[in-house]
């Protein structure tokens, strides 16, 4: 993972999505500041792709910078896991152990000691957090469909393209890895900025 880091260093954010990012700079900022548990669930209609990116490269940079915050996705109905999506992060160079059935659960590794689980549920699922988190919107179908999520503290819009619209064409691969590596970039500069403020402060 080590090598992606001076990649992701380089890549430059817009105004607009740095603008974007604001909101979930500023709640784990708080969250922080209170010494409080900071729990993030990321929401997507289907919790198959988009959401499931978040979940994830939120964990990697949470591991990474060293910063306690448990990450989880759902969605409005549950489904499972594209596979696309693990051929993703495996082309990043992540270890996954795949399951079978009709909504597997995968164990995706992000260091020698820390794997994440990865499949797809609804957004209030047993296994998510039912009170103080940020519900993070992954997409406008779910934004929008979602007037109300019980228990969320804040709610915070990002919405990425879906990479479901690239399905079965030859740029399929390459597709997904822009999607996964777009919402990489972003975590990364929102874990980031956070850790800069500590070592400040």
């Amino acid at each position: 993972m080590n090598n992606l880091i001076p990649l992701i260093q380089e890549e430059a954010l817009s105004a607009e999505r740095r603008e974007r990012l604001l909101p979930l700079v500023d709640y784990l900022r708080q969250k922080s500041s209170e010494n409080a548990p900071i729990q993030l669930n990321f929401i997507c209609t289907h919790n198959s792709r988009r959401s499931q990116f978040a979940q994830f490269w939120s964990a990697v940079w949470a591991n990474h910078f060293g910063i306690a915050v448990n990450s989880f996705s759902g969605g409005t109905e549950a489904t499972a896991v594209y596979s696309d999506v693990l051929n993703s992060l495996e082309r990043f160079g992540f270890k996954v152990n795949r399951s079978s059935g009709s909504n597997p659960k995968h164990m995706v590794h992000l260091s020698n000691s820390n794997s994440i689980e990865l499949f797809s549920k609804v957004f209030d699922d047993p296994s998510n957090p039912t009170q103080d988190f940020a519900a993070v919107m992954t997409c406008a179908d779910a934004d929008e469909n979602c007037p109300f999520i019980p228990g969320c503290e804040a709610r915070i819009a990002l919405n990425y393209s879906d990479p479901k619209a690239f399905d079965n064409t030859p740029i399929q691969s390459s597709m997904y890895d822009a999607r996964s590596w777009q919402i990489a970039t972003e975590l990364y500069h929102v874990y980031q900025t956070l850790q800069n403020e500590h070592h400040v402060g």
